[in-house]
């Protein structure tokens, strides 16, 4: 995959793209990032980008020209015009099943708003995709596409060393992913489930079930309406209302 950002700050870019597992990605040739200034392809001799925005208020607006430049410049070096995605507050929200879909393409081109915003034919024309990372307002777009890139080439087939590593996580299967353990066996007072230590592959696989529900039920109840249950999922689920309701109580 390759992914072409358009930042004004493009050294905010370089160190999260530059170590781990994406430095790892674009060693091995199944990513390849680049980081693209807006300011070289501004059309005035003070390489400015922004101006005030027509009918007043407060800020600046990041102007058409630079934007249609550096986005007409990525595609003829592609040859095509790919997906281009605005990092937006008023984006729909970023989640795992888009991050899934996004992976499936084979280039993006990713704008970094400022200021703000920027001028509406930029997004009438030429923007497919608007995305926010969260109901909140940050300085720039240059996170929250560290934060897209980051999610969405992790589901790259190859990137990560196991499949599995990424199909357990959480929100994969619209749950929190159970609990995780390693050496030492016990620690200050603090020791492993037993069942973990069993071998029985079995029972494993339920305590680790039983602890996604119970997790997701705690701490996000409202990823149960969408998550896909079993049979058996409903039945723990059950289970533990039952059990809570008990404690609760006494």
């Amino acid at each position: 995959m390759r992914v072409d950002i358009l930042t004004l700050f493009p050294e905010m870019l370089s160190g999260p793209f530059s170590s781990s597992i994406l430095k790892r990605a674009q060693e091995r040739g199944l990513l390849e990032i680049n980081l693209v200034n807006i300011r070289d392809f501004s059309t005035n001799k003070h390489h400015t980008v922004d101006d005030a925005p027509y009918g007043g208020g407060a800020g600046m607006v990041m102007g058409p020209e630079p934007l249609f430049g550096a986005v007409e410049y990525v595609s003829r070096e592609l040859g095509f015009m790919p997906g281009v995605v605005l990092m937006s507050p008023q984006g729909r929200p970023f989640s795992q099943a888009l991050a899934a879909n996004l992976s499936r393409e084979k280039n993006l081109i990713i704008i970094c708003g400022h200021y703000e915003g920027i001028d509406e034919r930029v997004r009438d024309t030429l923007v497919t995709d608007e995305v926010s990372i969260g109901d909140y307002v940050l300085t720039g777009g240059e996170l929250p596409a560290a934060v897209l890139v980051d999610a969405v080439a992790r589901l790259i087939p190859g990137v990560l060393g196991e499949a599995a590593s990424a199909e357990e996580e959480s929100f994969t299967t619209g749950l929190l992913e159970y609990p995780h353990y390693t050496r030492p066996r016990e620690y200050r007072g603090l020791e492993v489930p037993e069942v973990l230590l069993s071998g029985h592959h079995e029972e494993i696989r339920k305590w680790r079930r039983r602890q996604s529900l119970l997790r997701t039920l705690e701490r996000r109840p409202e990823l149960l309406h969408q998550a896909e249950l079993s049979r058996e999922d409903k039945k723990i689920l059950g289970e533990i209302r039952d059990l809570l309701t008990g404690l609760n109580l006494s």
